[in-house]
């Protein structure tokens, strides 16, 4: 019985250091790919980012079609079709040879009476 005891003691000694090896290299392991700045994580920040530079891509395009914009109606240089435009737009105005095209997404809009 002694004999069994030592012999359970001796091969516990050898395992337990290969054990611990082994518990702190899963550890590592985990927290490397689920830890708060693992590859998930990394991963979600990357899509996030790469949302945002979408969004940011679409703002600067719409920005600068509404500085163009602007530009257009500088008091020191007007550009006449956007001023036509806007005319024609805040006024629902139409030339009597022009030929309008309703869109069904515009809502219950009254067509543009004509000049």
């Amino acid at each position: 019985m002694i004999v069994v005891l030592h012999e359970m003691r001796r091969r516990a000694r050898l395992l337990v250091g290969p054990l611990l090896g082994l518990a702190l290299t899963s550890y590592f392991v985990y927290h490397t790919i689920e830890g708060d700045r693992g590859l998930r994580a990394w991963r979600d920040i990357t899509q996030q980012l790469r949302v945002a530079n979408d969004q940011l891509n679409t703002v600067e395009a719409e920005r600068d079609a509404l500085a163009h914009k602007v530009a257009g109606l500088d008091p020191n240089h007007v550009d006449p079709d956007l001023l036509d435009e806007r005319i024609r737009a805040t006024l629902e105005l139409v030339a009597p040879n022009e030929l309008v095209v309703m869109q069904p997404n515009q809502g219950n809009q009254p067509p543009p009476t004509p000049r």
